[in-house]
């Protein structure tokens, strides 16, 4: 299932104290692509990911205020195609002048990831879907970025957001490039998340409103053994692709 990879915050305790067994035992569940975080911090790990058979087509990296220009060096080093800013915090989503700014520092970034042969990307969490003039702050942020730039939708988040996120998947096209699937209670602490399919968010309806985006299985947390949640996950996704 080339289509799939699987965010490595989902396992960040383990993968910080172990990172090589981490990365073999989500080979061994079938992943051949992992969506790596913190690019700079785990630099030298992610330039191994090939010894595991994984690669990294995305990955997560703070760019508002970082050195970029490293970040963009590793992610060409690993092979890493898209960086994907993956947290502007909720008080900048509620005034059109500051997603503004965060739009043009966004596309700021996208010329100096160009540099390096990389895209830059932005994942949302449930505040983007507060509404500016009847639209979510997502899309108002979207129409102002270059049109280089790619999106990441969390579908939870989405979901807890108060939004249809294959309405909202419809609406953005093919801007999208990837897509979190979890599912869950829709908590907004992340509490009570599921395998894929067995929550609240309407993931098949995702799925078939998701275009060509890569899947990327996602847990901010889960109670019970996280190998096996994700697991779930990646045969369900298999079933529906089937």
């Amino acid at each position: 299932m080339s289509r799939v990879s699987v965010q490595l915050y989902s396992v960040r305790d383990l993968f910080s104290e172990q990172p090589g067994n981490t990365l073999r035992r989500l080979a061994e569940i079938g992943f051949t692509q992992v969506e790596p975080y913190g690019v700079v911090q785990n630099a030298e790990v992610l330039k191994g990911l090939g010894q595991y058979g994984l690669t990294a087509p995305t990955a997560h990296a703070r760019l508002i205020g970082e050195d970029q220009h490293e970040v963009f060096a590793i992610a060409k080093e690993c092979g890493i195609g898209v960086v994907i800013d993956p947290f502007v915090g909720p008080d900048q989503w509620r005034d059109e002048k500051d997603i503004a700014a965060t739009a043009e520092a966004i596309n700021g970034a996208a010329k100096v990831a160009a540099e390096y042969g990389v895209t830059v990307g932005y994942h949302n969490h449930w505040w983007e879907m507060e509404k500016i003039n009847g639209r979510t702050a997502f899309e108002v942020f979207a129409d102002q970025l270059d049109p280089e730039v790619v999106l990441e939708v969390d579908t939870y988040w989405a979901t807890a957001g108060g939004e249809d996120a294959a309405a909202l998947l419809g609406r953005l096209g093919d801007r999208v490039r990837a897509i979190h699937v979890k599912d869950g209670g829709l908590a907004t602490d992340a509490t009570g998340q599921v395998p894929a399919g067995q929550g609240s968010v309407p993931i098949e309806n995702v799925l078939n409103a998701a275009g060509d985006a890569l899947w990327v299985v996602e847990f901010d947390q889960f109670d019970g053994d996280i190998f096996d949640g994700i697991k779930q996950s990646y045969e369900f996704l298999g079933e529906v692709r089937r």
